[in-house]
């Protein structure tokens, strides 16, 4: 969970790059059909790149995909819609940064038609794009600020500081109508990537409550369930109504806890709306294996494109998103609207991060 967070928060800056949108190439539609069939930039018209009548997804990942987590949660959304659509999906975890390059001609000589990789930490597998062996291959790169855009890559990112703003906006809606004003934020390390979510959550419930109390717990971990419960039982203990777990491992022990007080909860990535033990109130999803899956719909779809960098953003795209677990409809049309703000521009989710998380 730790290496995941800090591609979102560290790496990725609050203050997010400009988005270019995932359009149509302005060039011929000859012009583009040669680009993308030798990788070199433009829409990818067919999934088939390379034409051998099937299409085969190549996934290298730096971490072990079957961590529960970050990793796996990555392969899990490729694996699904791959399934779905009759394609295959080749993938190799825990593969060191020294042998990403050697790890991407691998896959090209299986002759696969995307090269994914799964964390920018393998950012050195990408001249590989370049080469004979990759010609025909398209590739998806998750960014952190820390890759260089080339014609044969699509980048893919966001902007951290929208889906936690939107999640504490969410919380204070709930709190709202809770009656409440105390809420807790507890994350593992005292480092950049949890202090600027601390303060995007926080402005996002003072959006809502100007004079509420938010206070900010670091457990020291992201994983040790002990010190997650009791840096939740210390926010219990203060009266808190709402508390985010903005952990990794330790998660669903810090939110059993908060169950017991019926607390408002929140997820740190994913849909666990369907939990029971635990049970969140509001699921904030920006999971890399959701992003990945709507760049693969692009794929089948012939709407990807080489040679720019997609930023999902929130109240337009698919993910990030906020959603709301159980009927609540009236707090569902204040956070969709407020999703919606963001995505139109009204609302700037790092000015109001600026502005408000103190």
């Amino acid at each position: 969970m730790k290496n995941r967070k800090t591609v979102r928060m560290a790496s990725a800056a609050v203050a997010c790059a400009t988005l270019l949108a995932l359009a149509g190439c302005a060039d011929s539609d000859a012009t583009a059909n040669q680009g993308a069939s030798s990788g070199s930039g433009g829409v990818v018209p067919n999934a088939d790149v390379n034409g051998d009548g099937k299409v085969v997804i190549g996934v290298l990942s730096p971490g072990d995909i079957n961590d529960n987590g970050y990793y796996q949660s990555f392969v899990t959304g490729a694996e699904t819609f791959a399934k779905e659509k009759g394609w295959e999906i080749i993938k190799r975890g825990s593969v060191p940064e020294s042998e990403a390059l050697s790890a991407a001609r691998a896959l090209c000589q299986q002759k696969v038609d995307m090269v994914a990789l799964g964390a920018s930490e393998l950012k050195d597998a990408i001249p590989a794009s370049e080469e004979a062996v990759c010609e025909k291959t398209a590739w998806y790169v998750p960014s952190s600020g820390n890759v260089e855009q080339t014609p044969r890559i699509m980048l893919s990112t966001d902007d951290p500081a929208q889906s936690i703003l939107s999640a504490g906006y969410a919380t204070g809606v709930l709190m709202q109508q809770r009656n409440t004003k105390k809420a807790a934020f507890v994350a593992g390390m005292e480092v950049d990537f949890n202090i600027n979510a601390s303060k995007a959550f926080q402005a996002g419930i003072k959006s809502v409550i100007p004079d509420a109390n938010i206070t900010t717990t670091y457990a020291g971990d992201q994983d040790d369930a002990a010190k997650a419960k009791e840096a939740v039982q210390a926010q219990i203990d203060q009266g808190v109504g709402a508390v985010y777990p903005y952990l990794g491992g330790s998660t669903d022990a810090a939110t059993r806890l908060a169950n017991t007080k019926k607390l408002i909860t929140l997820t740190p990535g994913t849909d666990r709306c369907d939990s029971a033990d635990p049970k969140f109130d509001v699921s904030v999803l920006f999971s890399p294996g959701d992003y990945f899956t709507e760049a693969l719909k692009l794929f089948a779809d012939g709407k990807l494109e080489m040679g720019v960098q997609k930023v999902w953003t929130i109240g337009k795209d698919p993910y990030p998103t906020v959603k709301l677990c159980g009927d609540n409809p009236e707090a569902k049309q204040k956070i969709d609207q407020f999703m919606e703000d963001i995505a139109s521009g009204k609302i700037d989710a790092s000015a109001e991060v600026e502005r408000l998380g103190k």
